[in-house]
């Protein structure tokens, strides 16, 4: 009876979503989200049933205009007020339906600076995630696209008005695609999966850093390939549950001929106590290296660097190992499921030659809020956490924008309350070598009546690791930090109108000798009015401002107006 209501209960919830910081499903990874099938099954993302709910297909195609005015309130910016006007052009679309899910936020702009204090600039910002079902209920398509600004180096400014002439940002691509088969064979359920991604990086080197600072590689582009596959039984028919899985991940970075190659193979086992509670175990085996060349040095022992302030690589260097482990991967834990609306899991093991800790927490609080917690631990990259950070995020997500311009490198709030995932450990800076990634994130969102509002943030620690090269400075044993918070409150007015605010901080700490923190944080308003069918108007104020420690702290207040032709 134990097995059959726990079995019930499992059947009768959606998939416990892999966040935006979840291990990817090639990993090996100690949680039960680490399945052959993909990982951003959330629960906004199941498509509509034919007969059930109504599908929803929304497309907005739009022309914007907007005049905007940046003061400098700290009085240290040699160019004082700067003025600009934007010309921007974008689509915003929603569909799902049975078989098709997904949504897509993208904006190009085009800024034409006044006078010689802010040149013209070409920014381009978006989010897309989809689904599509290839064979209904056996074979999907999964993909999604990011184009944001992100900081480049962690110990340098941190502008949260991410577009304009800012130093320390680069401009950021990244996709990633793939299908999923999941079936019942039998009492069998049968699944695998695979997944391309791809990422490029536009790197700025515009930024200072403290005298006797080291400079870091920059970021070109990365390609990586994972695939999974799994097999196993419900706990309802033999009494325990089991699966057994297989994975492989392989990730090349243009930078330094920069190679990842992790595979693992693993069984686990559910175990039903009560009607909500189960424990859960898996042993396995696990390979990971990371490699790469060392760069080209001049006469005066300096690495040697491209027109685009890139490490150039050492043709007749051997491979240099940055990370090394094989052997044996395990742990235990406990699934709590005491309703439909509420999962908890956690699990403590030994990984990457340590304790490891992942868990997590989803609580549908009632139809208009919920609450997503998680814990994370795993061997990363900027390009695979990326890829992965995209993939996990669900199909159907919130569309607002900050009018200063969403970047996208927070956290994203699913159309379903208490869904989504943050991006901001991805994004804490652009490092090209690989690190141990540890940390945990919350997301809170809901809506009621008029309002709705949503608050995310987190911790994130990066142990790097990388070759040793005498004579050169190396990340390797280098620990980072980041602290991260997230508000954001909207109210509709009237039906024709209605104001949004948002606040922002973070807090950086790079681990670098000599290297001092750096803070930022911002807080902005914004009115928005319909007028007839198509024209919307908006009035926006901003407060902006960063502190890196040993320069001078830079705030700036800023103003819009803007027009936007919906078609």
């Amino acid at each position: 009876m134990v097995n059959t209501a726990f079995t019930a209960i499992v059947l009768a919830m959606p998939a416990s979503p892999a966040a935006a910081q979840a291990v990817p499903v090639s990993s090996g990874s100690s949680t039960s989200s680490d399945t052959a099938r993909s990982d951003s099954t959330a629960a906004d993302d199941r498509p509509a049933k034919s007969g059930t709910t109504r599908p929803r297909r929304s497309i907005t195609p739009y022309l914007e205009v907007q005049q905007v005015i940046d003061f400098d309130l700290a009085g240290n910016d040699p160019r004082g007020t700067n003025t600009y006007t934007a010309v921007a052009a974008g689509v915003q679309a929603s569909v799902d339906t049975r078989n098709l899910s997904g949504t897509i936020d993208y904006r190009y702009e085009h800024r034409f600076g006044w006078g010689d204090g802010l040149a013209d600039q070409d920014i381009h910002t978006g989010l897309a995630r989809g689904r599509v079902g290839l064979v209904p209920d056996l074979v999907s398509l999964e993909g999604g696209l990011l184009a944001t600004r992100a900081r480049t180096d962690i110990r340098g400014d941190a502008p949260t008005l991410l577009i304009g002439d800012q130093s320390n940002l680069s401009q950021v691509y990244g996709l990633y695609a793939g299908p999923a088969l999941a079936t019942r064979v039998g009492d069998l359920d049968v699944a695998a999966s695979y997944r391309f991604g791809y990422v490029k990086v536009k790197t700025s080197t515009d930024f200072a850093l403290a005298a006797g600072q080291p400079r870091l590689d920059g970021y070109d582009s990365s390609t990586n390939h994972a695939a999974a596959a799994s097999v196993g039984m419900r706990p309802g028919v033999l009494g325990v549950g089991w699966k057994l899985s297989a994975g492989y991940e392989r990730e090349d970075t243009a930078q330094l001929d920069q190679r990842y190659d992790g595979k693992f193979v693993r069984a686990e086992v559910t175990v039903p106590v009560s009607r909500t509670l189960a424990l859960v175990g898996s042993v396995g085996y696990e390979k990971i290296e990371a490699s790469q060349r060392a760069p080209l040095i001049d006469a005066a022992g300096q690495p040697v660097v491209n027109s685009n302030g890139r490490y150039v690589t050492d043709p007749a260097s051997p491979r240099l190992l940055a990370y090394d482990t094989d052997g044996l991967i395990y742990d235990g834990g406990v699934i709590w499921r005491p309703n439909r609306r509420t999962t908890l899991e956690a699990r403590l093991g030994h990984r990457y030659g340590g304790t490891i800790f992942n868990g997590s927490f989803d609580w549908q609080i009632d139809s208009r809020s919920g609450l997503r917690i998680g814990v994370y631990d795993q061997i990363d990259s900027f390009g695979r956490g990326l890829t992965r950070g995209i993939s996990s995020l669900p199909t159907q997500f919130t569309l607002a924008r900050n009018p200063f311009g969403n970047a996208f490198t927070g956290c994203v709030f699913g159309a379903t309350p208490g869904t989504g995932g943050c991006l901001n450990n991805v994004f804490q800076s652009i490092s090209t070598a690989n690190f141990r990634s540890r940390g945990v994130y919350a997301l809170y969102s809901g809506r009621n009546g008029r309002w709705t509002y949503g608050l995310g943030g987190g911790y994130s620690q990066r142990r790097f690791l990388a070759p040793e090269i005498p004579g050169l400075f190396t990340l390797n044993g280098v620990e980072d930090e980041s602290w991260s918070v997230q508000g954001n409150l909207g109210r509709r007015i009237t039906t024709d109108s209605g104001v949004d605010f948002a606040v922002y901080g973070d807090l950086y700490r790079s681990g670098i000798a000599g290297a001092g923190d750096v803070k930022s944080g911002a807080a902005t308003a914004n009115y928005y009015r319909t007028l007839g069918d198509h024209l919307t108007a908006n009035a926006a104020v901003g407060l902006f401002a960063f502190d890196t420690e040993g320069f001078e702290t830079d705030v700036s207040g800023t103003l819009l107006l803007g027009m936007r032709y919906a078609f």
